[in-house]
C-alpha cells in the first residue's frame, strides 16, 4: 500500500510554495513581503493545512483497511513495511519523535478502562510535544523576567516607537512618490523625461490659451517675470491645481490631471522664464521674486 502524499499534488504545492519565496526575494523594497502581507501567512497555513490533512487522512484510510485484512495477512503486511523501513532515517526519527506503536502492538498498551465498547491506549505524549511544552515554559520566564521584574520596556513605549517608525516611513515615501505631491511637497523636476512629459501636457491642454512658446493669448504671458496668482512651483502647481481668479481664470485641472502630471506641466511652465515669445502679451500682475 503506498501510504505517501500524492507526488504530483506535492510538487505543485512545492512550486506554488516557492514562487511565493521567490517574490520575498526579489521585492523591490528589499524586505520580506511575508512581513507586510498577511496573505503570505494564509497560503503557507493553507499549504500546511492541505498536507497535514491530507497526511491524517491517507494514515486512517491506511488503518482501515489494516483492520479489513486477515491476521495472516496483517503479518504479512508489517513484515513487508518493517522491511522496507529498517534502513529509513526518516521512519527511525519519526519512531522516536513519536514513541508510536504498531496497531499489531496496541494491545500491549490498552487501559483496563472500558466505556460503552471503547477502549483507551496508554499512549505517551510524543517527545517533541514535551520539549516544546518545557520550551514555553523557559519562554514564559525570560518574559515574566524582562517585561515584569526588569521592565526592560512595555508594550506602549514599543508601540510608540513603532509608531515613531512608521511616520518617518511614510514622511520618506511621500518625497519620492510623485503621485502623493502636493502644494506643500512639490518642487521644480528637471529630469528629462518628467519636462517631455509636461511638454505633451501642455501642447495637449494649455496652447490654447497660453500659446506654444508660452507667449499668451487667453491666458497670461508665461515668459516674463510678472504674475497673476505668484510665481514659483508651489504657486504655478497651485494654480494648476486648484484654477485660476473665479469667473475669468483657468479652470481647476486637479480632476484632470494627476498630482505627478500637473508637477511635470507646472516644471516645463517655469521653461518659458527668460524666452521670447514670437508675439507676447503684455505683462501682468505683480513682479515676482522667490
Amino acid at each position: 500500500m503506498n501510504t505517501k502524499f500524492p507526488s504530483w499534488l506535492r510538487v505543485i504545492l512545492l512550486l506554488f510554495l516557492g514562487i511565493v519565496l521567490l517574490e520575498f526575494s526579489i521585492d523591490s523594497e528589499k524586505t520580506i513581503a511575508l512581513f507586510e502581507n498577511p496573505i503570505y501567512w494564509a497560503i503557507i497555513a493553507v499549504y500546511l493545512l492541505i498536507l497535514i490533512t491530507a497526511e491524517l487522512f491517507i494514515v486512517l484510510l491506511e488503518k482501515t483497511l489494516i483492520g479489513m485484512l486477515s491476521d495472516e495477512a496483517k503479518e504479512r503486511y508489517f513484515a513487508q513495511k518493517e522491511a522496507k523501513s529498517a534502513h529509513s532515517l526518516y521512519k527511525k526519527a519519526l519512531a522516536s519523535l513519536t514513541k508510536s506503536r504498531r496497531i499489531d502492538e496496541e494491545s500491549e498498551i490498552i487501559l483496563d478502562h472500558n466505556y460503552d465498547g471503547i477502549h483507551e491506549l496508554d499512549n505517551v505524549l510524543p517527545p517533541w510535544w514535551v520539549y516544546l511544552f518545557y520550551a514555553t515554559i523557559i519562554f514564559a520566564g525570560v518574559y515574566l523576567v524582562r517585561f515584569h521584574i526588569v521592565k526592560e520596556y512595555n508594550q506602549i513605549e514599543e508601540f510608540e516607537q513603532e509608531v515613531v517608525a512608521a511616520n518617518l516611513a511614510i514622511e520618506a515615501y511621500k518625497k519620492t512618490a510623485k503621485d502623493l505631491v502636493d502644494i506643500n511637497t512639490v518642487k521644480v523636476l528637471t529630469d528629462p523625461n518628467d519636462l517631455a512629459a509636461g511638454k505633451k501636457i501642455f501642447e495637449t491642454n494649455c496652447v490654447a490659451c497660453h500659446m506654444a512658446d508660452g507667449g499668451g493669448g487667453i491666458g497670461p504671458n508665461l515668459t516674463d517675470e510678472y504674475w497673476i496668482l505668484g510665481g514659483g512651483i508651489k504657486n504655478v502647481f497651485k494654480t494648476v491645481s486648484e484654477g485660476g481668479r473665479a469667473g475669468k481664470g483657468m479652470v481647476s485641472w486637479k480632476t484632470i490631471l494627476k498630482p505627478a502630471e500637473m508637477a511635470q506641466v507646472s516644471s516645463y511652465v517655469l521653461q518659458f522664464q527668460g524666452t521670447t515669445p514670437a508675439n507676447p502679451k503684455v505683462a501682468e500682475g505683480e513682479l515676482y521674486t522667490e
